[in-house]
């Protein structure tokens, strides 16, 4: 009841909250529109909860497929499921508000997080807006000060994509600024890399943080990690896999190492769930190889280097590297991999696939005992992978969480 408190607006799978919590804030609530990030919320939730009482045993039990979902849930309060809630902010937004009041229980919210949906402002989901300059999503940002407008907090964090500030040559952000500020909070933006904070690989976002006018602060200096750990580094311990492997759970192929321990990467389960792979027909599989072969020559491959014979995708002058192999320093794990692997080759011949959700959690810096539910058991894999390629990474979450908690309370 001490601790700070927050709500999360727009949540997708918790790589926000997970950074906040872990830095010692008290989630109220957390909003999201996607079913299936909801159940994924839910099941995050029951784990703090399990884990300050004693009983992560059955949450492990979950994972490893010995009870139900249901069941599982069962064994939780029904205020820790309840508080998250899932509903679409702006058309929505009464609900909402009413039940966030009730679980607030006159309580003072702290502090909101949040990022929006970010494919109006991102440089590949612009493309099909050209003519839509009214999207809805542009101004979500709305949306979300109407929350600060009623809860108040001292402080608030609203992550996006770079794009975010030079969309429609800046006036989306121009525009966000005047709004937040008309509303009592100074704002300020800047381009973090979560490479630069421990997270292996290379994923620019936009960090806006605003807080009360009256309030004496400054944006936060957050410290760079020297970057020494790679690819291989997140890899290390997972069994080798084929295409199509769908096993619940398994035993790490090797001991813990040094960045997965620091990383909080594996934090205390004896086996790794949800390291599962899609399947791949034979044609892709030839080209994942030659991708392979190439990188291992120092070049990537692009789509017009593909002998005639072998081409999949007709499109030879744009989306050159859409067969693209996870590299030392992966690059940014998006949302599309839940659609088809091809940007996310396994670098392993032995393997010859695309990487499996918990090897795309762990490039996200997600911890291995974070569990991505799905509506639909037989489409959890898919579900999965869009949360995850959504998501902001637990650990550059966390390290901005560290400083706004200093902030907090020493301001």
């Amino acid at each position: 009841m001490n601790k700070i408190n927050y709500i999360d607006l727009f949540a997708g799978a918790g790589g926000l909250s997970e950074g906040f919590t872990r830095a010692g804030f008290q989630p109220i609530a957390h909003v999201e529109a996607d079913k299936a990030a909801c159940l994924t919320l839910k099941t995050r939730a029951a784990y703090f909860y399990l884990k300050e009482n004693n009983k992560l045993s059955l949450y492990y039990a979950y994972l490893r497929g010995d009870i139900q979902r249901d069941e599982f849930y069962s064994n939780v309060p029904s205020y820790i499921l309840n508080s998250v809630l899932n509903a679409k902010i702006g058309e929505e937004n009464k609900q909402i508000f009413r039940q966030i009041d009730s679980i607030l229980a006159n309580r003072q919210v702290d502090l909101i997080i949040g990022g929006p949906p970010c494919q109006a402002y991102s440089i590949v989901g612009r493309a099909p807006l050209k003519h839509k300059m009214d999207d809805e999503r542009t101004k979500l940002y709305v949306q979300y000060g109407r929350f600060l407008k009623r809860y108040n907090p001292s402080i608030f964090i609203f992550e996006n994509v770079p794009g975010l500030l030079s969309a429609a040559d800046g006036k989306y952000f121009n525009n966000l600024k005047k709004y937040y500020k008309s509303i009592g909070y100074n704002v300020e933006a800047r381009l973090l890399d979560a490479y630069d904070y421990g997270v292996i690989q290379r994923r620019e976002r936009v960090i806006i943080i605003g807080w009360k006018k009256q309030l004496d602060f400054v944006y936060p200096e957050l410290v760079k990690v020297v970057g020494q750990y790679s690819r291989d580094d997140i890899f290390y311990d997972l069994p080798h896999i084929l295409p199509a492997h769908n096993q619940r759970v398994q035993k790490y192929s090797a001991e813990i190492n040094s960045y997965l321990k620091k990383s909080l990467i594996r934090n205390g389960v004896d086996f790794v769930s949800q390291h599962i792979a899609r399947p791949h027909n034979e044609k892709d599989l030839a080209i994942y190889k030659l991708a392979i072969d190439r990188l291992k020559q120092g070049v990537r491959l692009r789509n017009c280097d593909i002998p005639l014979n072998m081409r999949t995708q007709k499109n030879i002058t744009s989306f050159l590297d859409r067969f693209k192999v996870v590299d030392l320093i992966p690059h940014t794990v998006i949302a599309h991999i839940a659609k088809d692997g091809h940007h996310f080759i396994h670098p392993d011949c032995k393997q010859l696939r695309s990487i499996s959700v918990r090897e795309a959690a762990r490039i996200q810096s997600f911890p291995d005992d974070y569990y991505f539910e799905g509506v639909v058991e037989e489409k959890v894999r898919s579900a999965a992978f869009k949360q995850i390629g959504n998501a902001v990474p637990p650990l550059l979450a966390e390290k901005i969480a560290q400083e706004i908690m200093r902030m907090m309370k020493n301001g």
